[in-house]
């Protein structure tokens, strides 16, 4: 499992969240401490730089985010990131510098490294996406498996058990995910890959790959 611990996947200098994953192995053992992170984190943050909105909300002033969008705390929203119209943003969820958070798109319990595109009708919870990561239109991360037993990481015949019953996906970073793609429960997928549109994915997806579909996983040249 080692492509797929925190240091093989993610850029923490991509993230004003780094501190969060100091110390820690795989990146979803971040997510039952975000909410408590972003609330003290928040409390750090530059009042010229970050407005408080409500309880437990913080938003950079240089943020774009539409009147019509729904932000609830604990959430963190970075510098010159774009939340659009109708977009739900549920709580426990930190936006980073420059992601777009688009229409009509859902976030709970989330960490999104700069950059990240979340643009159009995608639901990601209990989630990690790296540096620069794109999900297409319509992508979502399932985050409970359909028996509601907890989640299994699979890597062939490696296993770890997270004990989580909610988990949706980790992504590395600069992933593509394609339109109408389904990332299952405990789907981690390493840097620098593509996964083709309508996908249903499970499992880990190595680094720099294509992923066509199950069992055709091709190396990028």
């Amino acid at each position: 499992m080692k492509e797929f611990t925190i240091e093989n996947m993610l850029d923490l200098n991509e993230t004003i969240a780094k501190e969060l994953f100091e110390g820690k192995t795989y990146p979803w053992e971040v997510l039952p401490e975000i909410g408590t992170f972003i609330k003290k984190l928040g409390e750090s943050l530059d009042p010229e730089e970050y407005e408080r909105r409500g309880d437990d909300v913080w938003i950079a002033r240089t943020a774009s985010v539409a009147p019509t969008a729904c932000v609830n705390g604990p959430a963190i929203i970075g510098k010159n990131a774009e939340v659009r119209h109708c977009a739900f943003i549920r709580g426990n969820a930190i936006v980073g510098e420059g992601s777009v958070v688009g229409n009509s798109t859902e976030l709970k319990n989330v960490v999104l490294f700069n950059s990240v595109q979340v643009p159009h009708y995608n639901y990601v919870g209990d989630s990690v996406l790296g540096y620069k990561s794109h999900m297409g239109a319509g992508s979502i991360c399932s985050n409970v498996k359909s028996d509601k037993k907890l989640v299994v990481v699979k890597n062939g015949e490696e296993k770890i058990e997270t004990g989580l019953k909610k988990f949706g996906a980790m992504l590395g970073d600069h992933v593509e995910v394609g339109c109408g793609s389904v990332l299952n429960p405990g789907t981690v997928i390493g840097r620098n890959t593509n996964i083709y549109p309508l996908s249903p994915v499970r499992g880990c997806v190595p680094a720099d790959s294509i992923y066509k579909k199950a069992g055709d996983i091709v190396k990028k040249k």
